[in-house]
């Protein structure tokens, strides 16, 4: 579950992270009644569970009421990378010298947590990490324990952070791992954390995702995760409301799979042939016609997609019978809206592949053909 930024920076603040002031709005006249109770100059910020919004539009930074209010005309509102704008954080504006990175989370390969400190703040962690992998200091956790003082202090100066701001740099990093530990964290980051001229660190930014098979013994956040729901993406209320696993990411190939390791593999295959997923979405067993007419839906409800690639495997699914459904499914379409390709395996996948009607979709054998196919398809729609 993931918090919006003004609820992650309360939490942040209850532990004792120096945020700065902020108030929530969700009208013009609201954000212009915000920024006079914080304090000019402020920024204006959209409130979605989504990175990159200062690219995209959502952050806006104003000196007076005629910027405010012309700030939140233009964020409010706003489609921003598929979520609907529906508030923004006013908050107090950081004069700044340098931009820091702090995080939290589980390295999955080594089975601990991990604790990073970078001095590449302000920018895409991910960037960093694969651009210059040694940018980022690390201090694995025994969770038995917990982040000790000294490996803190360690990967803070690691990092190369300014002697000046180490101490209070390090203090932070041990709240974020706290703060991850007791409530049950998946991430946490602070990105950036500011380094004003009078040496003062501040959490300009804050990100705080919880696992969900935790909410039991955080009713705090679970409420959190409840009054956040003004901004959850319509695709990501069919998923619920048709009972998949739905991740909507950012490409153009869409990407339908029974069982999370296959859906996986194809999205790693869309990317090794130059293509980019929209989605990871998986259908789970079974493959009626209602399923996969509820598949089609959603991906079909996705602007960003132009073309789509099934995969299933037939175990106990019969591949007749997702053949029968995909038939049925599309059948009901005037006109197919996005080229179709479908790659059947596993139980009665021959009959399915004769079943299927080559009117309605692409068929291929293999796997790697298939993605090609589909690949293909959207770059020619690109072009």
């Amino acid at each position: 579950m993931k918090l919006h930024e003004y609820q992650a920076k309360q939490v942040f603040a209850d532990a004792g992270i120096p945020t700065p002031r902020s108030e929530l709005a969700a009208s013009v006249d609201e954000a212009v009644s915000a920024a006079e109770e914080v304090g000019y100059p402020v920024a204006v910020k959209a409130q979605v569970r989504v990175g990159g919004r200062g690219k995209a539009g959502g952050i806006e930074l104003a000196d007076g009421e005629g910027e405010v209010r012309e700030a939140a005309e233009s964020i409010l509102g706003m489609d921003l990378k598929g979520y609907h704008v529906d508030r923004v954080l006013v908050e107090e504006a950081v004069d700044f010298e340098n931009e820091l990175y702090v995080g939290v989370t589980m390295d999955r390969g080594e089975g601990k947590p991990v604790a990073m400190v970078s001095t590449r703040g302000g920018v895409n962690i991910e960037e960093v990490a694969e651009e210059d992998p040694h940018a980022i200091a690390r201090e694995h956790v025994d969770p038995a324990f917990g982040l000790h003082p000294y490996q803190a202090r360690r990967a803070v100066f690691e990092a190369g952070v300014d002697r000046a701001v180490a101490t209070d740099v390090a203090s932070v990093l041990t709240s974020l791992y706290q703060l991850w530990d007791e409530k049950g964290g998946a991430d946490a980051e602070i990105n950036p954390l500011m380094v004003t001229a009078d040496d003062e660190v501040i959490a300009a930014d804050a990100v705080f995702n919880v696992d969900e098979d935790a909410l039991f013994r955080q009713p705090v956040l679970e409420e959190m995760g409840e009054e956040g729901e003004f901004d959850e993406d319509e695709l990501e209320r069919k998923a619920d409301e048709y009972d998949f696993d739905y991740v909507r990411l950012d490409g153009n190939v869409g990407i339908i799979g029974n069982g999370a390791g296959l859906v996986m593999t194809t999205l790693d295959l869309v990317d090794h042939y130059g293509g980019a997923p929209a989605n990871f979405l998986d259908v789970g067993g079974g493959a009626k016609a209602e399923r996969i007419a509820n598949a089609l839906d959603m991906v079909f409800s996705d602007e960003n997609v132009d073309s789509v690639v099934f995969n299933i495997f037939g175990g106990i699914t019969r591949g007749d019978e997702v053949a029968r459904g995909i038939n049925a499914a599309l059948g009901e379409f005037d006109e197919i809206p996005k080229p179709v390709v479908v790659r059947l395996a596993g139980t009665n996948w021959q009959e399915g592949m004769e079943i299927l009607d080559e009117d309605l979709v692409t068929v291929e054998e293999t796997l790697e053909d298939a993605v090609q196919r589909a690949v293909e398809y959207a770059q020619e729609v690109e072009a």
